[in-house]
This record gives structure tokens, sequence and C-alpha cells, in this order.
């Protein structure tokens, strides 16, 4: 769904191949000590995300009013209270407007002070990026409340990483919205949130599996020497939209696998609902992970899209890093629990144009985009 422009001197800078390449301005914080530099990464989707307290508490409201009630019998069917915490959850990052209730709705329980986010790196290819994980060299990165901190966990778990196994490329990070896009509710919730931003390029089912051993066996290692809880302390989070469809606004590419009437509605639908409920819920295990993957990317390149998720890679490295954090910790196994699963046309959206906000794209049976939110105990 996201159309993202970006200034030509922007375009033009991220281009080129930056290794540990800083964009973000140098500024101070008066509330730091004087010799402590912020390198503060800006916002990207000014249109479709909130940028300012204002705005999200104007959302958050209205999705009460409009969606309250289906949210309220969503929590009473999983019977989830205040007190629950998610270890690993999923969740969207298309246009506050579009995806709505589905943010509250995931990341209301995501309420620990460390949120590792695993988002996707959309311009990966642009880059010349791909088989490494990408981190960013950022202090602190824009929030609607302020500021929000950097954790100094990154560090270490980079320490503990293969070098080969990741990158540092503020370019990237500085030119995408999948991370930006889940921060604002963080931080409503959770005043004090401290993030670490690992964006998931194009790679192989293996290469997938072979750095998410070692960064689950960081994290192991990291969560230990600092004493941190697991779900409490710091919760993993997948950042992703579900199919991309539609004949129309894709960048000249056809996504309408069944057609762009109803029937293909409800056939992509009914496809959507099969990936969520065989691959997402229920005991998580390696054998379904590698079923997503090869749902969603062409089994002889890994490159090409076979089912338009633009979480194909994002989805099965958090899921599969979270099952070798469990298995290092000897944690109990994890569970999916599907929440729930919208699209951008299957409900009335949120009106934003009055708050300073709009749509990226237009919502259409030629245009639409599904979201899921499955959370993880």
């Amino acid at each position: 769904m996201k159309t993202i422009l970006i200034p030509l001197s922007l375009l033009v800078a991220v281009l080129v191949p930056a290794q540990n390449k800083r964009i973000g301005p140098k500024t101070h914080d008066p509330m730091q000590p004087a010799d402590t530099v912020i390198r503060l990464r800006k916002l990207v989707d000014t249109v479709g995300y909130a940028t300012n307290k204002e705005q999200l508490e104007t959302i958050l409201q209205r999705i009460d009013k409009d969606q309250g009630d289906r949210l309220a019998a969503i929590r009473k069917k999983f019977d989830i209270s205040g007190g629950d915490a998610w270890r690993l959850a999923i969740a969207p990052h298309d246009d506050y407007s579009y995806a709505g209730f589905m943010y509250p709705l995931v990341l209301k329980n995501v309420q620990a002070k460390t949120i590792i986010i695993f988002g996707v790196a959309h311009k990966a290819k642009q880059l010349q990026l791909e088989n490494q994980l990408i981190f960013d060299s950022y202090t602190h990165w824009k929030g609607p409340y302020g500021n929000i901190k950097v954790s100094s966990m990154r560090e270490d778990i980079m320490r503990e990483l293969p070098k080969d196994m990741y990158t540092v490329n503020d370019s990237m990070q500085s030119i995408e919205h999948s991370v930006e896009a889940e921060i604002p509710f963080l931080q409503y919730y959770n005043r004090d949130v401290q993030i670490i931003s690992i964006l998931v390029p194009p790679m192989s089912y293996a290469r997938m599996t072979e750095i998410s051993q070692s960064l689950g066996k960081a994290l192991a290692k990291v969560l230990k020497k600092r004493d941190i809880e697991w779900g409490v302390e710091m919760s993993l989070l997948i950042s992703t939209d579900a199919v991309h469809y539609g004949d129309e606004g894709w960048g000249g590419q056809d996504y309408s696998f069944f057609g762009t009437d109803s029937i293909g509605y409800n056939q992509a639908i009914s496809k959507e609902h099969g990936i969520m409920h065989d691959f997402l819920t229920g005991d998580l295990v390696k054998e379904k992970i590698r079923k997503f993957t090869l749902a969603t990317v062409q089994e002889n390149d890994f490159r090409i899209y076979k089912w338009t998720w633009c979480g194909r890679y994002s989805v099965p490295f958090g899921m599969l890093t979270a099952i070798a954090l469990q298995q290092e910790q000897g944690a109990p196994p994890l569970n999916g629990i599907g929440l729930d699963y919208c699209t951008s046309i299957d409900h009335s959206p949120i009106q934003v144009d009055d708050i300073g906000m709009g749509v990226t794209a237009k919502a259409s049976l030629k245009h639409w985009v599904g979201y899921t939110g499955v959370v993880f105990r």
C-alpha cells in the first residue's frame, strides 16, 4: 500500500552503498550530558502515520469509538488481560487510516522496556543489500512524545554476532517505514520504551536459519548478562503487511492472482486465512516457518514473490529467532494466537484528513492490502 516519496537529494545519497554511513543530524539533548551526541533518525512517512501526540490520541479515540466493541470481543475471546505480555508479536505497518484497530489490538500488550523490531527492507535491492541483517547507528528515533532511545543492547548484540551476518547501514534505515509505523503506539503505551531496529532484506530460508540461530544465541547471552526477562523487559516484534493485491498502483506489477472482482477478493481472503492459520498460529515450529517461506517466495529464487507479503523475510526470520532464543533459554514453547485479520477495504477507514494526515494510496478491489495480528505469550 505504501508509496513513500523520497526527496531527490536523499535518494541520490542512499543509492550509494553506505557502510556505517550517518545521515541523521547531530544534536544535543538538554537532558543528556553535554558531551553526548544525538544521532536522530527522522520520520519518513508524515502522511499515513501520526507524527505528534495530538494526531495519535485522536486516532486512538476514533478507533475506540468505531471499533472498540470489536477490540473488546477479541480480547474477551482470547482471555487477554492488561497483564499479558507478548514474547513475540506480528503487527501491520500500513496507513493508520486503513490498518486502524490492528495496531492497538496487537501492541497494547507489547509494553516491555526494550522492543526489538524486525522490519522489512523494501528498498534493499536499490542499495544492493541482501543476506545480512541491517542495523542502524542512530542513538534516538523520533516519536510523538519525544525522542525514543535506541537500547545499548544493540551494540552488545552486534558484538556477539559473526561479522558476515550483519551490516550497519543508516541509508537503508533512514528510508524504511516499516519500523517507524510501530513506534508511536509503542511509545503511547510506554513512554520510556527503547527500541532496536533490525531490517531483514532478501535472503534464502537456509541463510535465515543460519543467522537466526546466531542471533538467538546472542540474545540469550545478552539477556542473561543484563538479567533481562523476555516478554516482560524485552519483546520481539515483527512488522509486516499481509498480501498486496490488485492490478493497479503496484509499480506496473499485476498482483491480481484471482482477479479483481468480488469472487477474486474472496478467494484471496481464503488463501490469506489459510496462511495465517496453517503457518502463524498454534505451536511455533520450524516446519511451519519453512512452509510459510515456500508459500511466499519462489523456491528457485528467494528474491521473487510467489504470494505478495512484504514481510516474506521479516516474518520467518523473526519467528526463527524466537525459536532459537526459546531453545537457548530453555523457555516454554511459543504458541501463536491469531487475533484477527482484515483488509484495507473490508471496513470504513478512520477519518484522518481533518488532523493533517492522509493515505498513501487509494484502496479498492484493484488495489488493497491485508493485515494480520498474531501474538505469542
